[in-house]
């Protein structure tokens, strides 16, 4: 059998990550996979090493603007698949209008299937896209033959949108990085912080309007007016609104940035370094499907102040201090717990670090061909015979 991969849309973040471990991990053939053909832009095929199994396939159209890349998606790619001779095709970008079939997707972006968090956004440009993501990505979702959640909660969530259901899914979380995993230090007594050696506290995110990075700041300023020697590091890109947002907050609870710094984004390589040099990791977010930068943390043997929203509790479980991230107070009450109590640190960042283990690359990449295997051989026939 013969499995196609459509990462055309794939460019960046997360789906750019997930795409290298994927393969990375990948053993196809021990699902009856001879070949994997990937479609996908020049810069993310060169982050993905050459196997002797693998096809890479780039298009003129992957390096234009979107609208090039949906019209090839949608007019060029299921004639590709066929004459590559795939017996399924899986698109991991979760859009998908073509014709092939058996066809299998992803649901990894929450953000359209929460008009709560829709609304954050007001009349704007980003509004409209999400809209029209979200009927595309339901449409694509109702349609497919398979369809892969990373979590339970992303699972319930989508369904709510969804008329109908295919007749097959799975929940297939992400794996973490081997480098990210870190013994658990012993913890100081708050005691043994000063302002030459404060608590330093992370929160690696992209600075969105979803992500609270201003509450996050409100409540470090609120346990500095206490006499804590904590500091707050931001670590990101940032949407430019969010981030004006963060910079007007800033100015007013520590204007000459003596315990709150935006580092802007770090690389990925770099990051477990990044982590090793902080004593808590922290997530606000309040919309996630499966966040990365929370397994991480979890491995990085740091106590973890968590958002209490989406999939994060099924991720954490009770392994970290949970908090509402809309109310700076509470999450200064979270951090307080934490800062004030080393025997709790040590708790949580033991059994965190002993919870991320469970979450591998080659887990995920089995599952995900086993998946895609049982897809293709139910489906052979009906791929053979779509046409264009």
């Amino acid at each position: 059998m013969i499995v196609g991969i459509d990462a055309s849309n794939i460019r960046q973040g997360g789906g750019v990550t997930h795409l290298v471990e994927l393969l990375h991990a990948a053993d196809p053939q021990s699902f009856g996979f001879s070949r994997v053909v990937l479609w996908s832009g020049a810069r993310v095929l060169g982050l993905i090493e050459d196997r002797g199994w693998l096809v890479k396939i780039d298009h003129p159209s992957f390096e234009r603007s979107l609208l090039h890349r949906a019209f090839w998606q949608r007019f060029r790619l299921s004639r590709a698949a066929r004459a590559a001779q795939c017996n399924v095709l899986f698109v991991v970008g979760g859009s998908f209008a073509g014709r092939f079939r058996p066809v299998v997707t992803m649901s990894r972006n929450m953000l359209p299937f929460d008009w709560r968090e829709v609304k954050r956004f007001g009349y704007s440009w980003l509004t409209l896209k999400l809209i029209l993501l979200r009927l595309i990505q339901t449409r694509t979702f109702e349609r497919a033959d398979g369809l892969i959640f990373l979590t339970r909660n992303s699972r319930d969530i989508v369904w709510r949108a969804m008329r109908t259901r295919p007749r097959s899914i799975a929940i297939v979380p992400h794996g973490i990085d081997p480098r990210f995993l870190r013994a658990p230090r012993v913890q100081l007594p708050l005691g043994q912080y000063s302002a030459g050696h404060p608590f330093r506290i992370l929160y690696v995110s992209i600075v969105h309007m979803y992500k609270h990075q201003w509450n996050v700041a409100e409540a470090v300023a609120e346990l500095r007016r206490t006499g804590m020697p904590v500091t707050l590091t931001l670590t990101g890109p940032a949407y430019p609104p969010a981030l004006d947002r963060l910079q007007r907050t800033l100015d007013r609870v520590d204007p000459e940035r003596e315990f709150i710094r935006y580092s802007g984004e770090v690389p990925h390589d770099v990051l477990p370094e990044h982590y090793a040099e902080h004593d808590l990791v922290l997530l606000a977010s309040t919309c996630e499907a499966m966040p990365n930068i929370l397994l991480e943390g979890m491995a990085s043997g740091l106590p973890v102040a968590c958002s209490n929203r989406g999939p994060m509790p099924e991720m954490l479980g009770d392994s970290g201090i949970y908090f509402d991230p809309e109310s700076a107070a509470d999450i200064a009450r979270a951090l307080r717990e934490l800062v004030e109590y080393p025997e709790l640190r040590a708790r949580v960042s033991t059994a965190s670090r002993a919870r991320a283990q469970a979450y591998s690359w080659r887990r995920c990449s089995d599952e995900t061909f086993r998946f895609l295997a049982g897809i293709a051989a139910g489906g052979c026939e009906l791929g053979k015979k779509t046409s264009a």
